[in-house]
């Protein structure tokens, strides 16, 4: 446990003083707030002219601007997730400082877990600031969206983010180049995200099953305040299995060094 939080505190010792960090989240920030912004303004002036029309909106406007803003949300994490893991490993083999790390007295589980959790926590506090826009929202509107269906989008968004980040950690780990890591991991999390748009309302069995593989049809339920099993399950399983392979990938750097 010690030597996995030791590489986990490097980690984020790395994020920190990387500029590439730092742009990741500031650019997430400003596109998520700008957005957010047109939405709750587009809200506001449909509502207006109902009212103005004499008519009343059965419309939930403050649940449609969540939905539009989780969803913009998963856009955004599809491109911005493989910036943050594409130096996971490819940098350190560049740099040669993945054969001290290989020889150093840790596991190659310990080591992509660390990284792993390492990429999450930054992850999850570049998702923090974005409920500043949500609670103003939440207090400045008439009906409140209810806190169990933003806290659901919320953790959709996570487990979302979590999947693609452990899927651009493995695409690293195989590569020396930073960018060839990061067009490998976009590629293959859109791949699994147009998945979804192939086969929508397909009845074939094989139709079921790429839209069960597709990473953005689970996240749908969440946005709507819904939590699936199905969709727990699949967002806890892809991060495992890409977690085990990329071990076995670091693992098979140990046994080319040996």
């Amino acid at each position: 446990m010690r030597s996995m939080y030791a590489i986990y505190r490097k980690e984020m010792g790395h994020y920190f003083v990387s500029p590439v960090a730092y742009v990741v989240v500031a650019v997430f920030l400003i596109f998520s707030g700008f957005f957010f912004y047109l939405y709750v303004g587009t809200a506001q002036r449909q509502y207006m002219e109902v009212l103005e029309q004499g008519m009343q909106s059965d419309v939930d406007m403050p649940g449609e601007v969540m939905r539009a803003f989780f969803g913009l949300l998963s856009t955004l994490i599809l491109f911005l997730a493989p910036m943050l893991t594409m130096g996971a490993y490819a940098e350190e083999r560049k740099r040669g400082t993945m054969e001290l790390l290989m020889t150093s007295p840790v596991t190659e589980t310990q080591i992509v877990v660390g990284k792993y959790f390492a990429s999450l926590t930054l992850f999850a506090a570049m998702l923090l600031p974005t409920a500043i826009y949500v609670a103003y929202m939440c207090f400045h509107s008439e009906p409140r969206p209810p806190w169990s269906v933003l806290l659901t989008g919320y953790l959709g968004a996570l487990l979302f983010g979590a999947s693609l980040l452990a899927i651009g950690s493995f695409v690293s780990s195989l590569t020396e180049s930073q960018l060839i890591a990061f067009v490998l991991s976009f590629g293959a999390s859109l791949t699994l995200w147009v998945l979804d748009f192939g086969v929508r309302g397909a009845d074939t069995v094989l139709g079921q099953v790429l839209q069960y593989v597709s990473v953005i049809h689970h996240n749908d339920d969440f946005t709507r305040g819904i939590i699936d099993t199905s969709s727990l399950v699949y967002y806890v399983s892809v991060p495992l299995l890409f977690i085990f392979l990329t071990a076995r990938s670091v693992d098979s750097m140990r046994w080319r060094r040996a």
